[in-house]
């Protein structure tokens, strides 16, 4: 199904966050950003073991595709349908418990986090790297179910569709605004890519409650929805590009 790629950023253009908000908080952003894109490095390896030509292998359903590092996506030559609670279910399983995908995700953190002395109180050896490791664990546990549970009640697309065009720019394009919107039940009309927000500020408010130090809920998770907004954009462009990506490391390999 082809839908119109090129005129999304055109319904979608102005207004969606405060100057003021956002100016203080950008730098967390872009540290963040900043991992996401030395990890694709490391994740090239996988890229090229998802994105090998199909080969004769049982029945598979080519609407639930997951990837450790950039998380759901749709094939480009893929028609992008909607899917059912079903779906939708399988999908929440595979990226929040089964998939090894938030277990990485969880451990760079975790170690980035022992490695800089995140709470202090808690210290350095191995009983404060679990705490550490515990903490992102249910950051993001309750982060994708918030987004599942918020995109499932409202039939809205949880996945990264690839972009029906072609051109650097063009695609380019659509990965960052798919990180500011998403489609309805009908995969045309137009919605608010509300929940990764939503969900970013759920999952690091709720670890408030057992984090120690003074800094407080709104600000904690203020800081985790901004941040969302680079984290989003460069998961979304490798996405978009990873097939390329592929390509040219199996060629060097």
């Amino acid at each position: 199904m082809r839908y119109a790629n090129m005129n999304i950023s055109s319904q979608f253009a102005r207004g969606f966050f405060n100057p003021k908000v956002c100016y203080g908080n950008l730098s967390l952003g872009f540290h963040a950003l900043a991992g996401i894109l030395l990890m694709m490095f490391c994740g090239v390896l996988c890229f090229a073991q998802n994105q090998l030509p199909d080969s004769p292998e049982p029945k598979k359903d080519n609407q639930i595709n997951v990837n450790w590092l950039y998380g759901s996506y749709v094939p480009k030559d893929v028609p992008l349908e909607s899917l059912n609670a079903h779906r939708r279910f399988k999908l929440y399983i595979r990226q929040t418990y089964t998939g090894f995908g938030i277990y990485i995700k969880t451990t760079l953190f975790a170690v980035h986090d022992q490695v800089h002395g995140t709470y202090p109180e808690w210290g350095d050896g191995f009983d404060a790297f679990a705490k550490r490791f515990g903490t992102r664990q249910a950051e993001f546990i309750i982060q994708n179910s918030v987004i599942s549970l918020g995109d499932g009640l409202l039939g809205w697309e949880p996945r990264y569709d690839r972009c029906r065009c072609d051109g650097f720019w063009p695609r380019t394009r659509h990965a960052i605004v798919r990180n500011f919107v998403t489609y309805g039940h009908t995969e045309k009309s137009l919605r608010p890519q509300l929940f990764p927000y939503v969900g970013a500020f759920a999952g690091n408010v709720t670890g408030t409650a057992w984090e120690p130090g003074h800094l407080r809920w709104q600000e904690k998770g203020v800081q985790a929805a901004i941040t969302q907004v680079p984290v989003g954009m460069g998961i979304n462009f490798i996405g978009e590009f990873a097939p390329e990506i592929t390509l040219v490391f199996k060629r060097k390999l």
